[in-house]
């Protein structure tokens, strides 16, 4: 068990003001919401995707790698201003940076419904991603300054429910939409949910911001944004071309690495740091980061071809699909509020162990997955996916919330979601790059019939696969089985890999988390308004945040 820290811990701000305090249920409320739309929106392009490669009047007739893109161009612009957005929000108003981003939002999902090309979709798409980049980091900074800090681990596990919720209704909201409108209602779809968000946040949610913060670091800001920009393309340009060492994607990735070296080191040295690289010392916090970056490593390969492998493979259609994940979403929904009771009696060490490994196991078994794998098969995996991830999101992201002043939420959120989007960007990369070269291994020695001309084509994915075999007509047909063979041996070895991410990060939460604390006494009696005292009664789950500050 571990030992109380004696080292000293970010104060928890000042007392929220009561008419704050009061309607902070429904501002979480509206955070949620704004979460949701942007979660939502990927959940649904993963299950629209087969139909955004079909020809037009169907879909646009987007390729393997336009389709990629459309979802990397969000992500890249996304990962890259993260960090930034965070600092703003700080700076100018959390408030101000959450409608503004729900707003870009809105906009480029309108001209993305309106797409005509797969270029204007990729560039409609970045317009998204960077409307999202001032999302995502608002709605958990604006959170901790609307909670005292003994609340917060409830709040942030109801927050952490909510992407449970967003992978519910996304897939299923999609396959409604894709089986009776056109492939564009999925992204139209986002503009009433945008208009209700922007109303209740001018009503409902208060402003908020560092009141000194200080110089704005301009070298640090660009020095991060070059950084991950440039990381983040050359780790999905490597996906794309499924090899690491081609120079065009070494020079982006190498650049990037440079790049943020020098903003590390900048940041030790500056009198005004974007981020206090101290934190990072701290072996809790460091390993409440990596534990985020890890399981999206592991979880987001899986994501992308698991789509295929239940649409293609074994032929559901886009809602079916989006029925057979609601499990995973489910048990992220049940668990995720409930996670700091658990870490509150078995410590954060212990619950996000069991979380990691419980992943790795759900991940693992994607490797005895075939055509006619039983249903419930499916469904308790999901399950169990779903369960792992409710009891690591929770505490880890309380971890490092907590870490810092709530001066500076902005910036841990922005912390916490950077490390996620590298971390997923880099897992649809490296395990896209295992499925697509093994695929291409498998299916090779079977292409020998097609013309010379379609045969790099067709091996390229299973979907690419089953388009040349449809193309070929009856001489095609014996493409099929091996293709089906193919695409389910690179499944394998790419949930192998991702069952070997999903260990490391139990290894690295095992050894470096904080164990259960022992429970501090709560003063007796209301507060000074008759209510219960606040900020007075031992959290549940936050010896997570607190160890993390040793």
């Amino acid at each position: 068990m571990s030992q109380p820290s004696t080292a000293p811990t970010a104060p928890a701000g000042p007392r929220i003001p009561e008419a704050v305090h009061r309607r902070r249920w429904a501002v979480l409320g509206v955070l949620m919401l704004s979460l949701l739309i942007v979660v939502l929106d990927n959940s649904i392009l993963n299950v629209a995707v087969k139909t955004i490669a079909a020809p037009a009047p169907t879909g646009i007739g987007a390729t393997q790698s336009e389709l990629e893109w459309s979802i990397n161009s969000y992500t890249l612009v996304f990962a890259g201003l993260l960090f930034t957005s965070g600092l703003l929000g700080d700076r100018l108003g959390r408030k101000k940076v959450l409608l503004f981003g729900i707003t870009v939002f809105g906009i480029g999902s309108a001209l993305a419904a309106m797409s005509g090309s797969p270029g204007e979709l990729i560039a409609f798409r970045a317009l998204m991603g960077l409307g999202a980049a001032f999302v995502m980091p608002a709605t958990l900074a604006v959170l901790m300054n609307v909670f005292e800090r003994d609340e917060q681990p409830k709040a942030i596990g109801i927050w952490a429910g909510s992407v449970g919720l967003a992978i519910a209704i996304g897939p299923i909201t999609g396959g409604i939409l894709l089986e009776h409108f056109w492939w564009g209602s999925i992204f139209l779809i986002n503009v009433p949910v945008v208009l209700l968000a922007l109303a209740l946040m001018v009503w409902l949610v208060p402003d908020s911001r560092d009141p000194a913060p200080g110089r704005i670091d301009v070298p640090g800001v660009l020095l991060s944004v070059l950084g991950l920009v440039l990381l983040v393309y050359g780790i999905i340009r490597g996906g794309e071309l499924a090899s690491f060492t081609d120079p065009t994607v070494l020079a982006p990735v190498l650049g990037g690495l440079a790049v943020l070296v020098v903003f590390v080191l900048h940041e030790r040295r500056s009198d005004h740091p974007a981020i206090d690289m101290s934190y990072f010392k701290r072996p809790a916090f460091s390993a409440a980061v990596a534990a985020i970056a890890l399981v999206f490593f592991a979880l987001m390969g899986v994501t992308f071809f698991s789509a295929f492998y239940l649409q293609s493979v074994r032929g559901y259609s886009a809602l079916q699909s989006g029925l057979l994940i609601l499990p995973l979403a489910v048990a992220q929904m049940v668990f995720a509020p409930r996670a700091r009771l658990v870490v509150e009696r078995f410590g954060a060490r212990a619950v996000c162990t069991v979380g990691m490994l419980l992943v790795a196991l759900g991940l693992a078994a994607f490797a005895f997955f075939d055509a006619g794998t039983p249903v419930w098969v499916m469904e308790v995996v999901f399950f169990l996916q779903g369960a792992g991830m409710a009891h690591i999101m929770p505490p880890v992201t309380v971890a490092i919330m907590q870490a810092l002043p709530r001066e500076k939420a902005g910036s841990g959120s922005a912390i916490n979601n950077t490390f996620r989007q590298v971390g997923g960007a880099l897992g649809v990369a490296v395990l896209g790059s295992v499925l697509s070269s093994t695929y291409r291994g498998e299916i090779e020695g079977h292409l020998g019939g097609v013309p010379a001309a379609l045969r790099d084509t067709a091996g390229e994915s299973v979907e690419a696969t089953l388009a040349v075999a449809e193309k070929l007509g009856p001489a095609g047909r014996d493409l099929v089985t091996p293709a089906y063979d193919a695409f389910l041996s690179a499944m394998h070895v790419t949930a192998l890999a991702s069952a070997v991410i999903g260990v490391v990060g139990a290894v690295v939460v095992a050894l470096f988390l904080p164990g259960r604390a022992p429970a501090a006494a709560a003063p007796a009696g209301p507060g000074p308004d008759g209510e219960a005292r606040r900020g007075s009664v031992p959290t549940p789950g936050a010896e997570a945040g607190e160890s993390a500050r040793r």
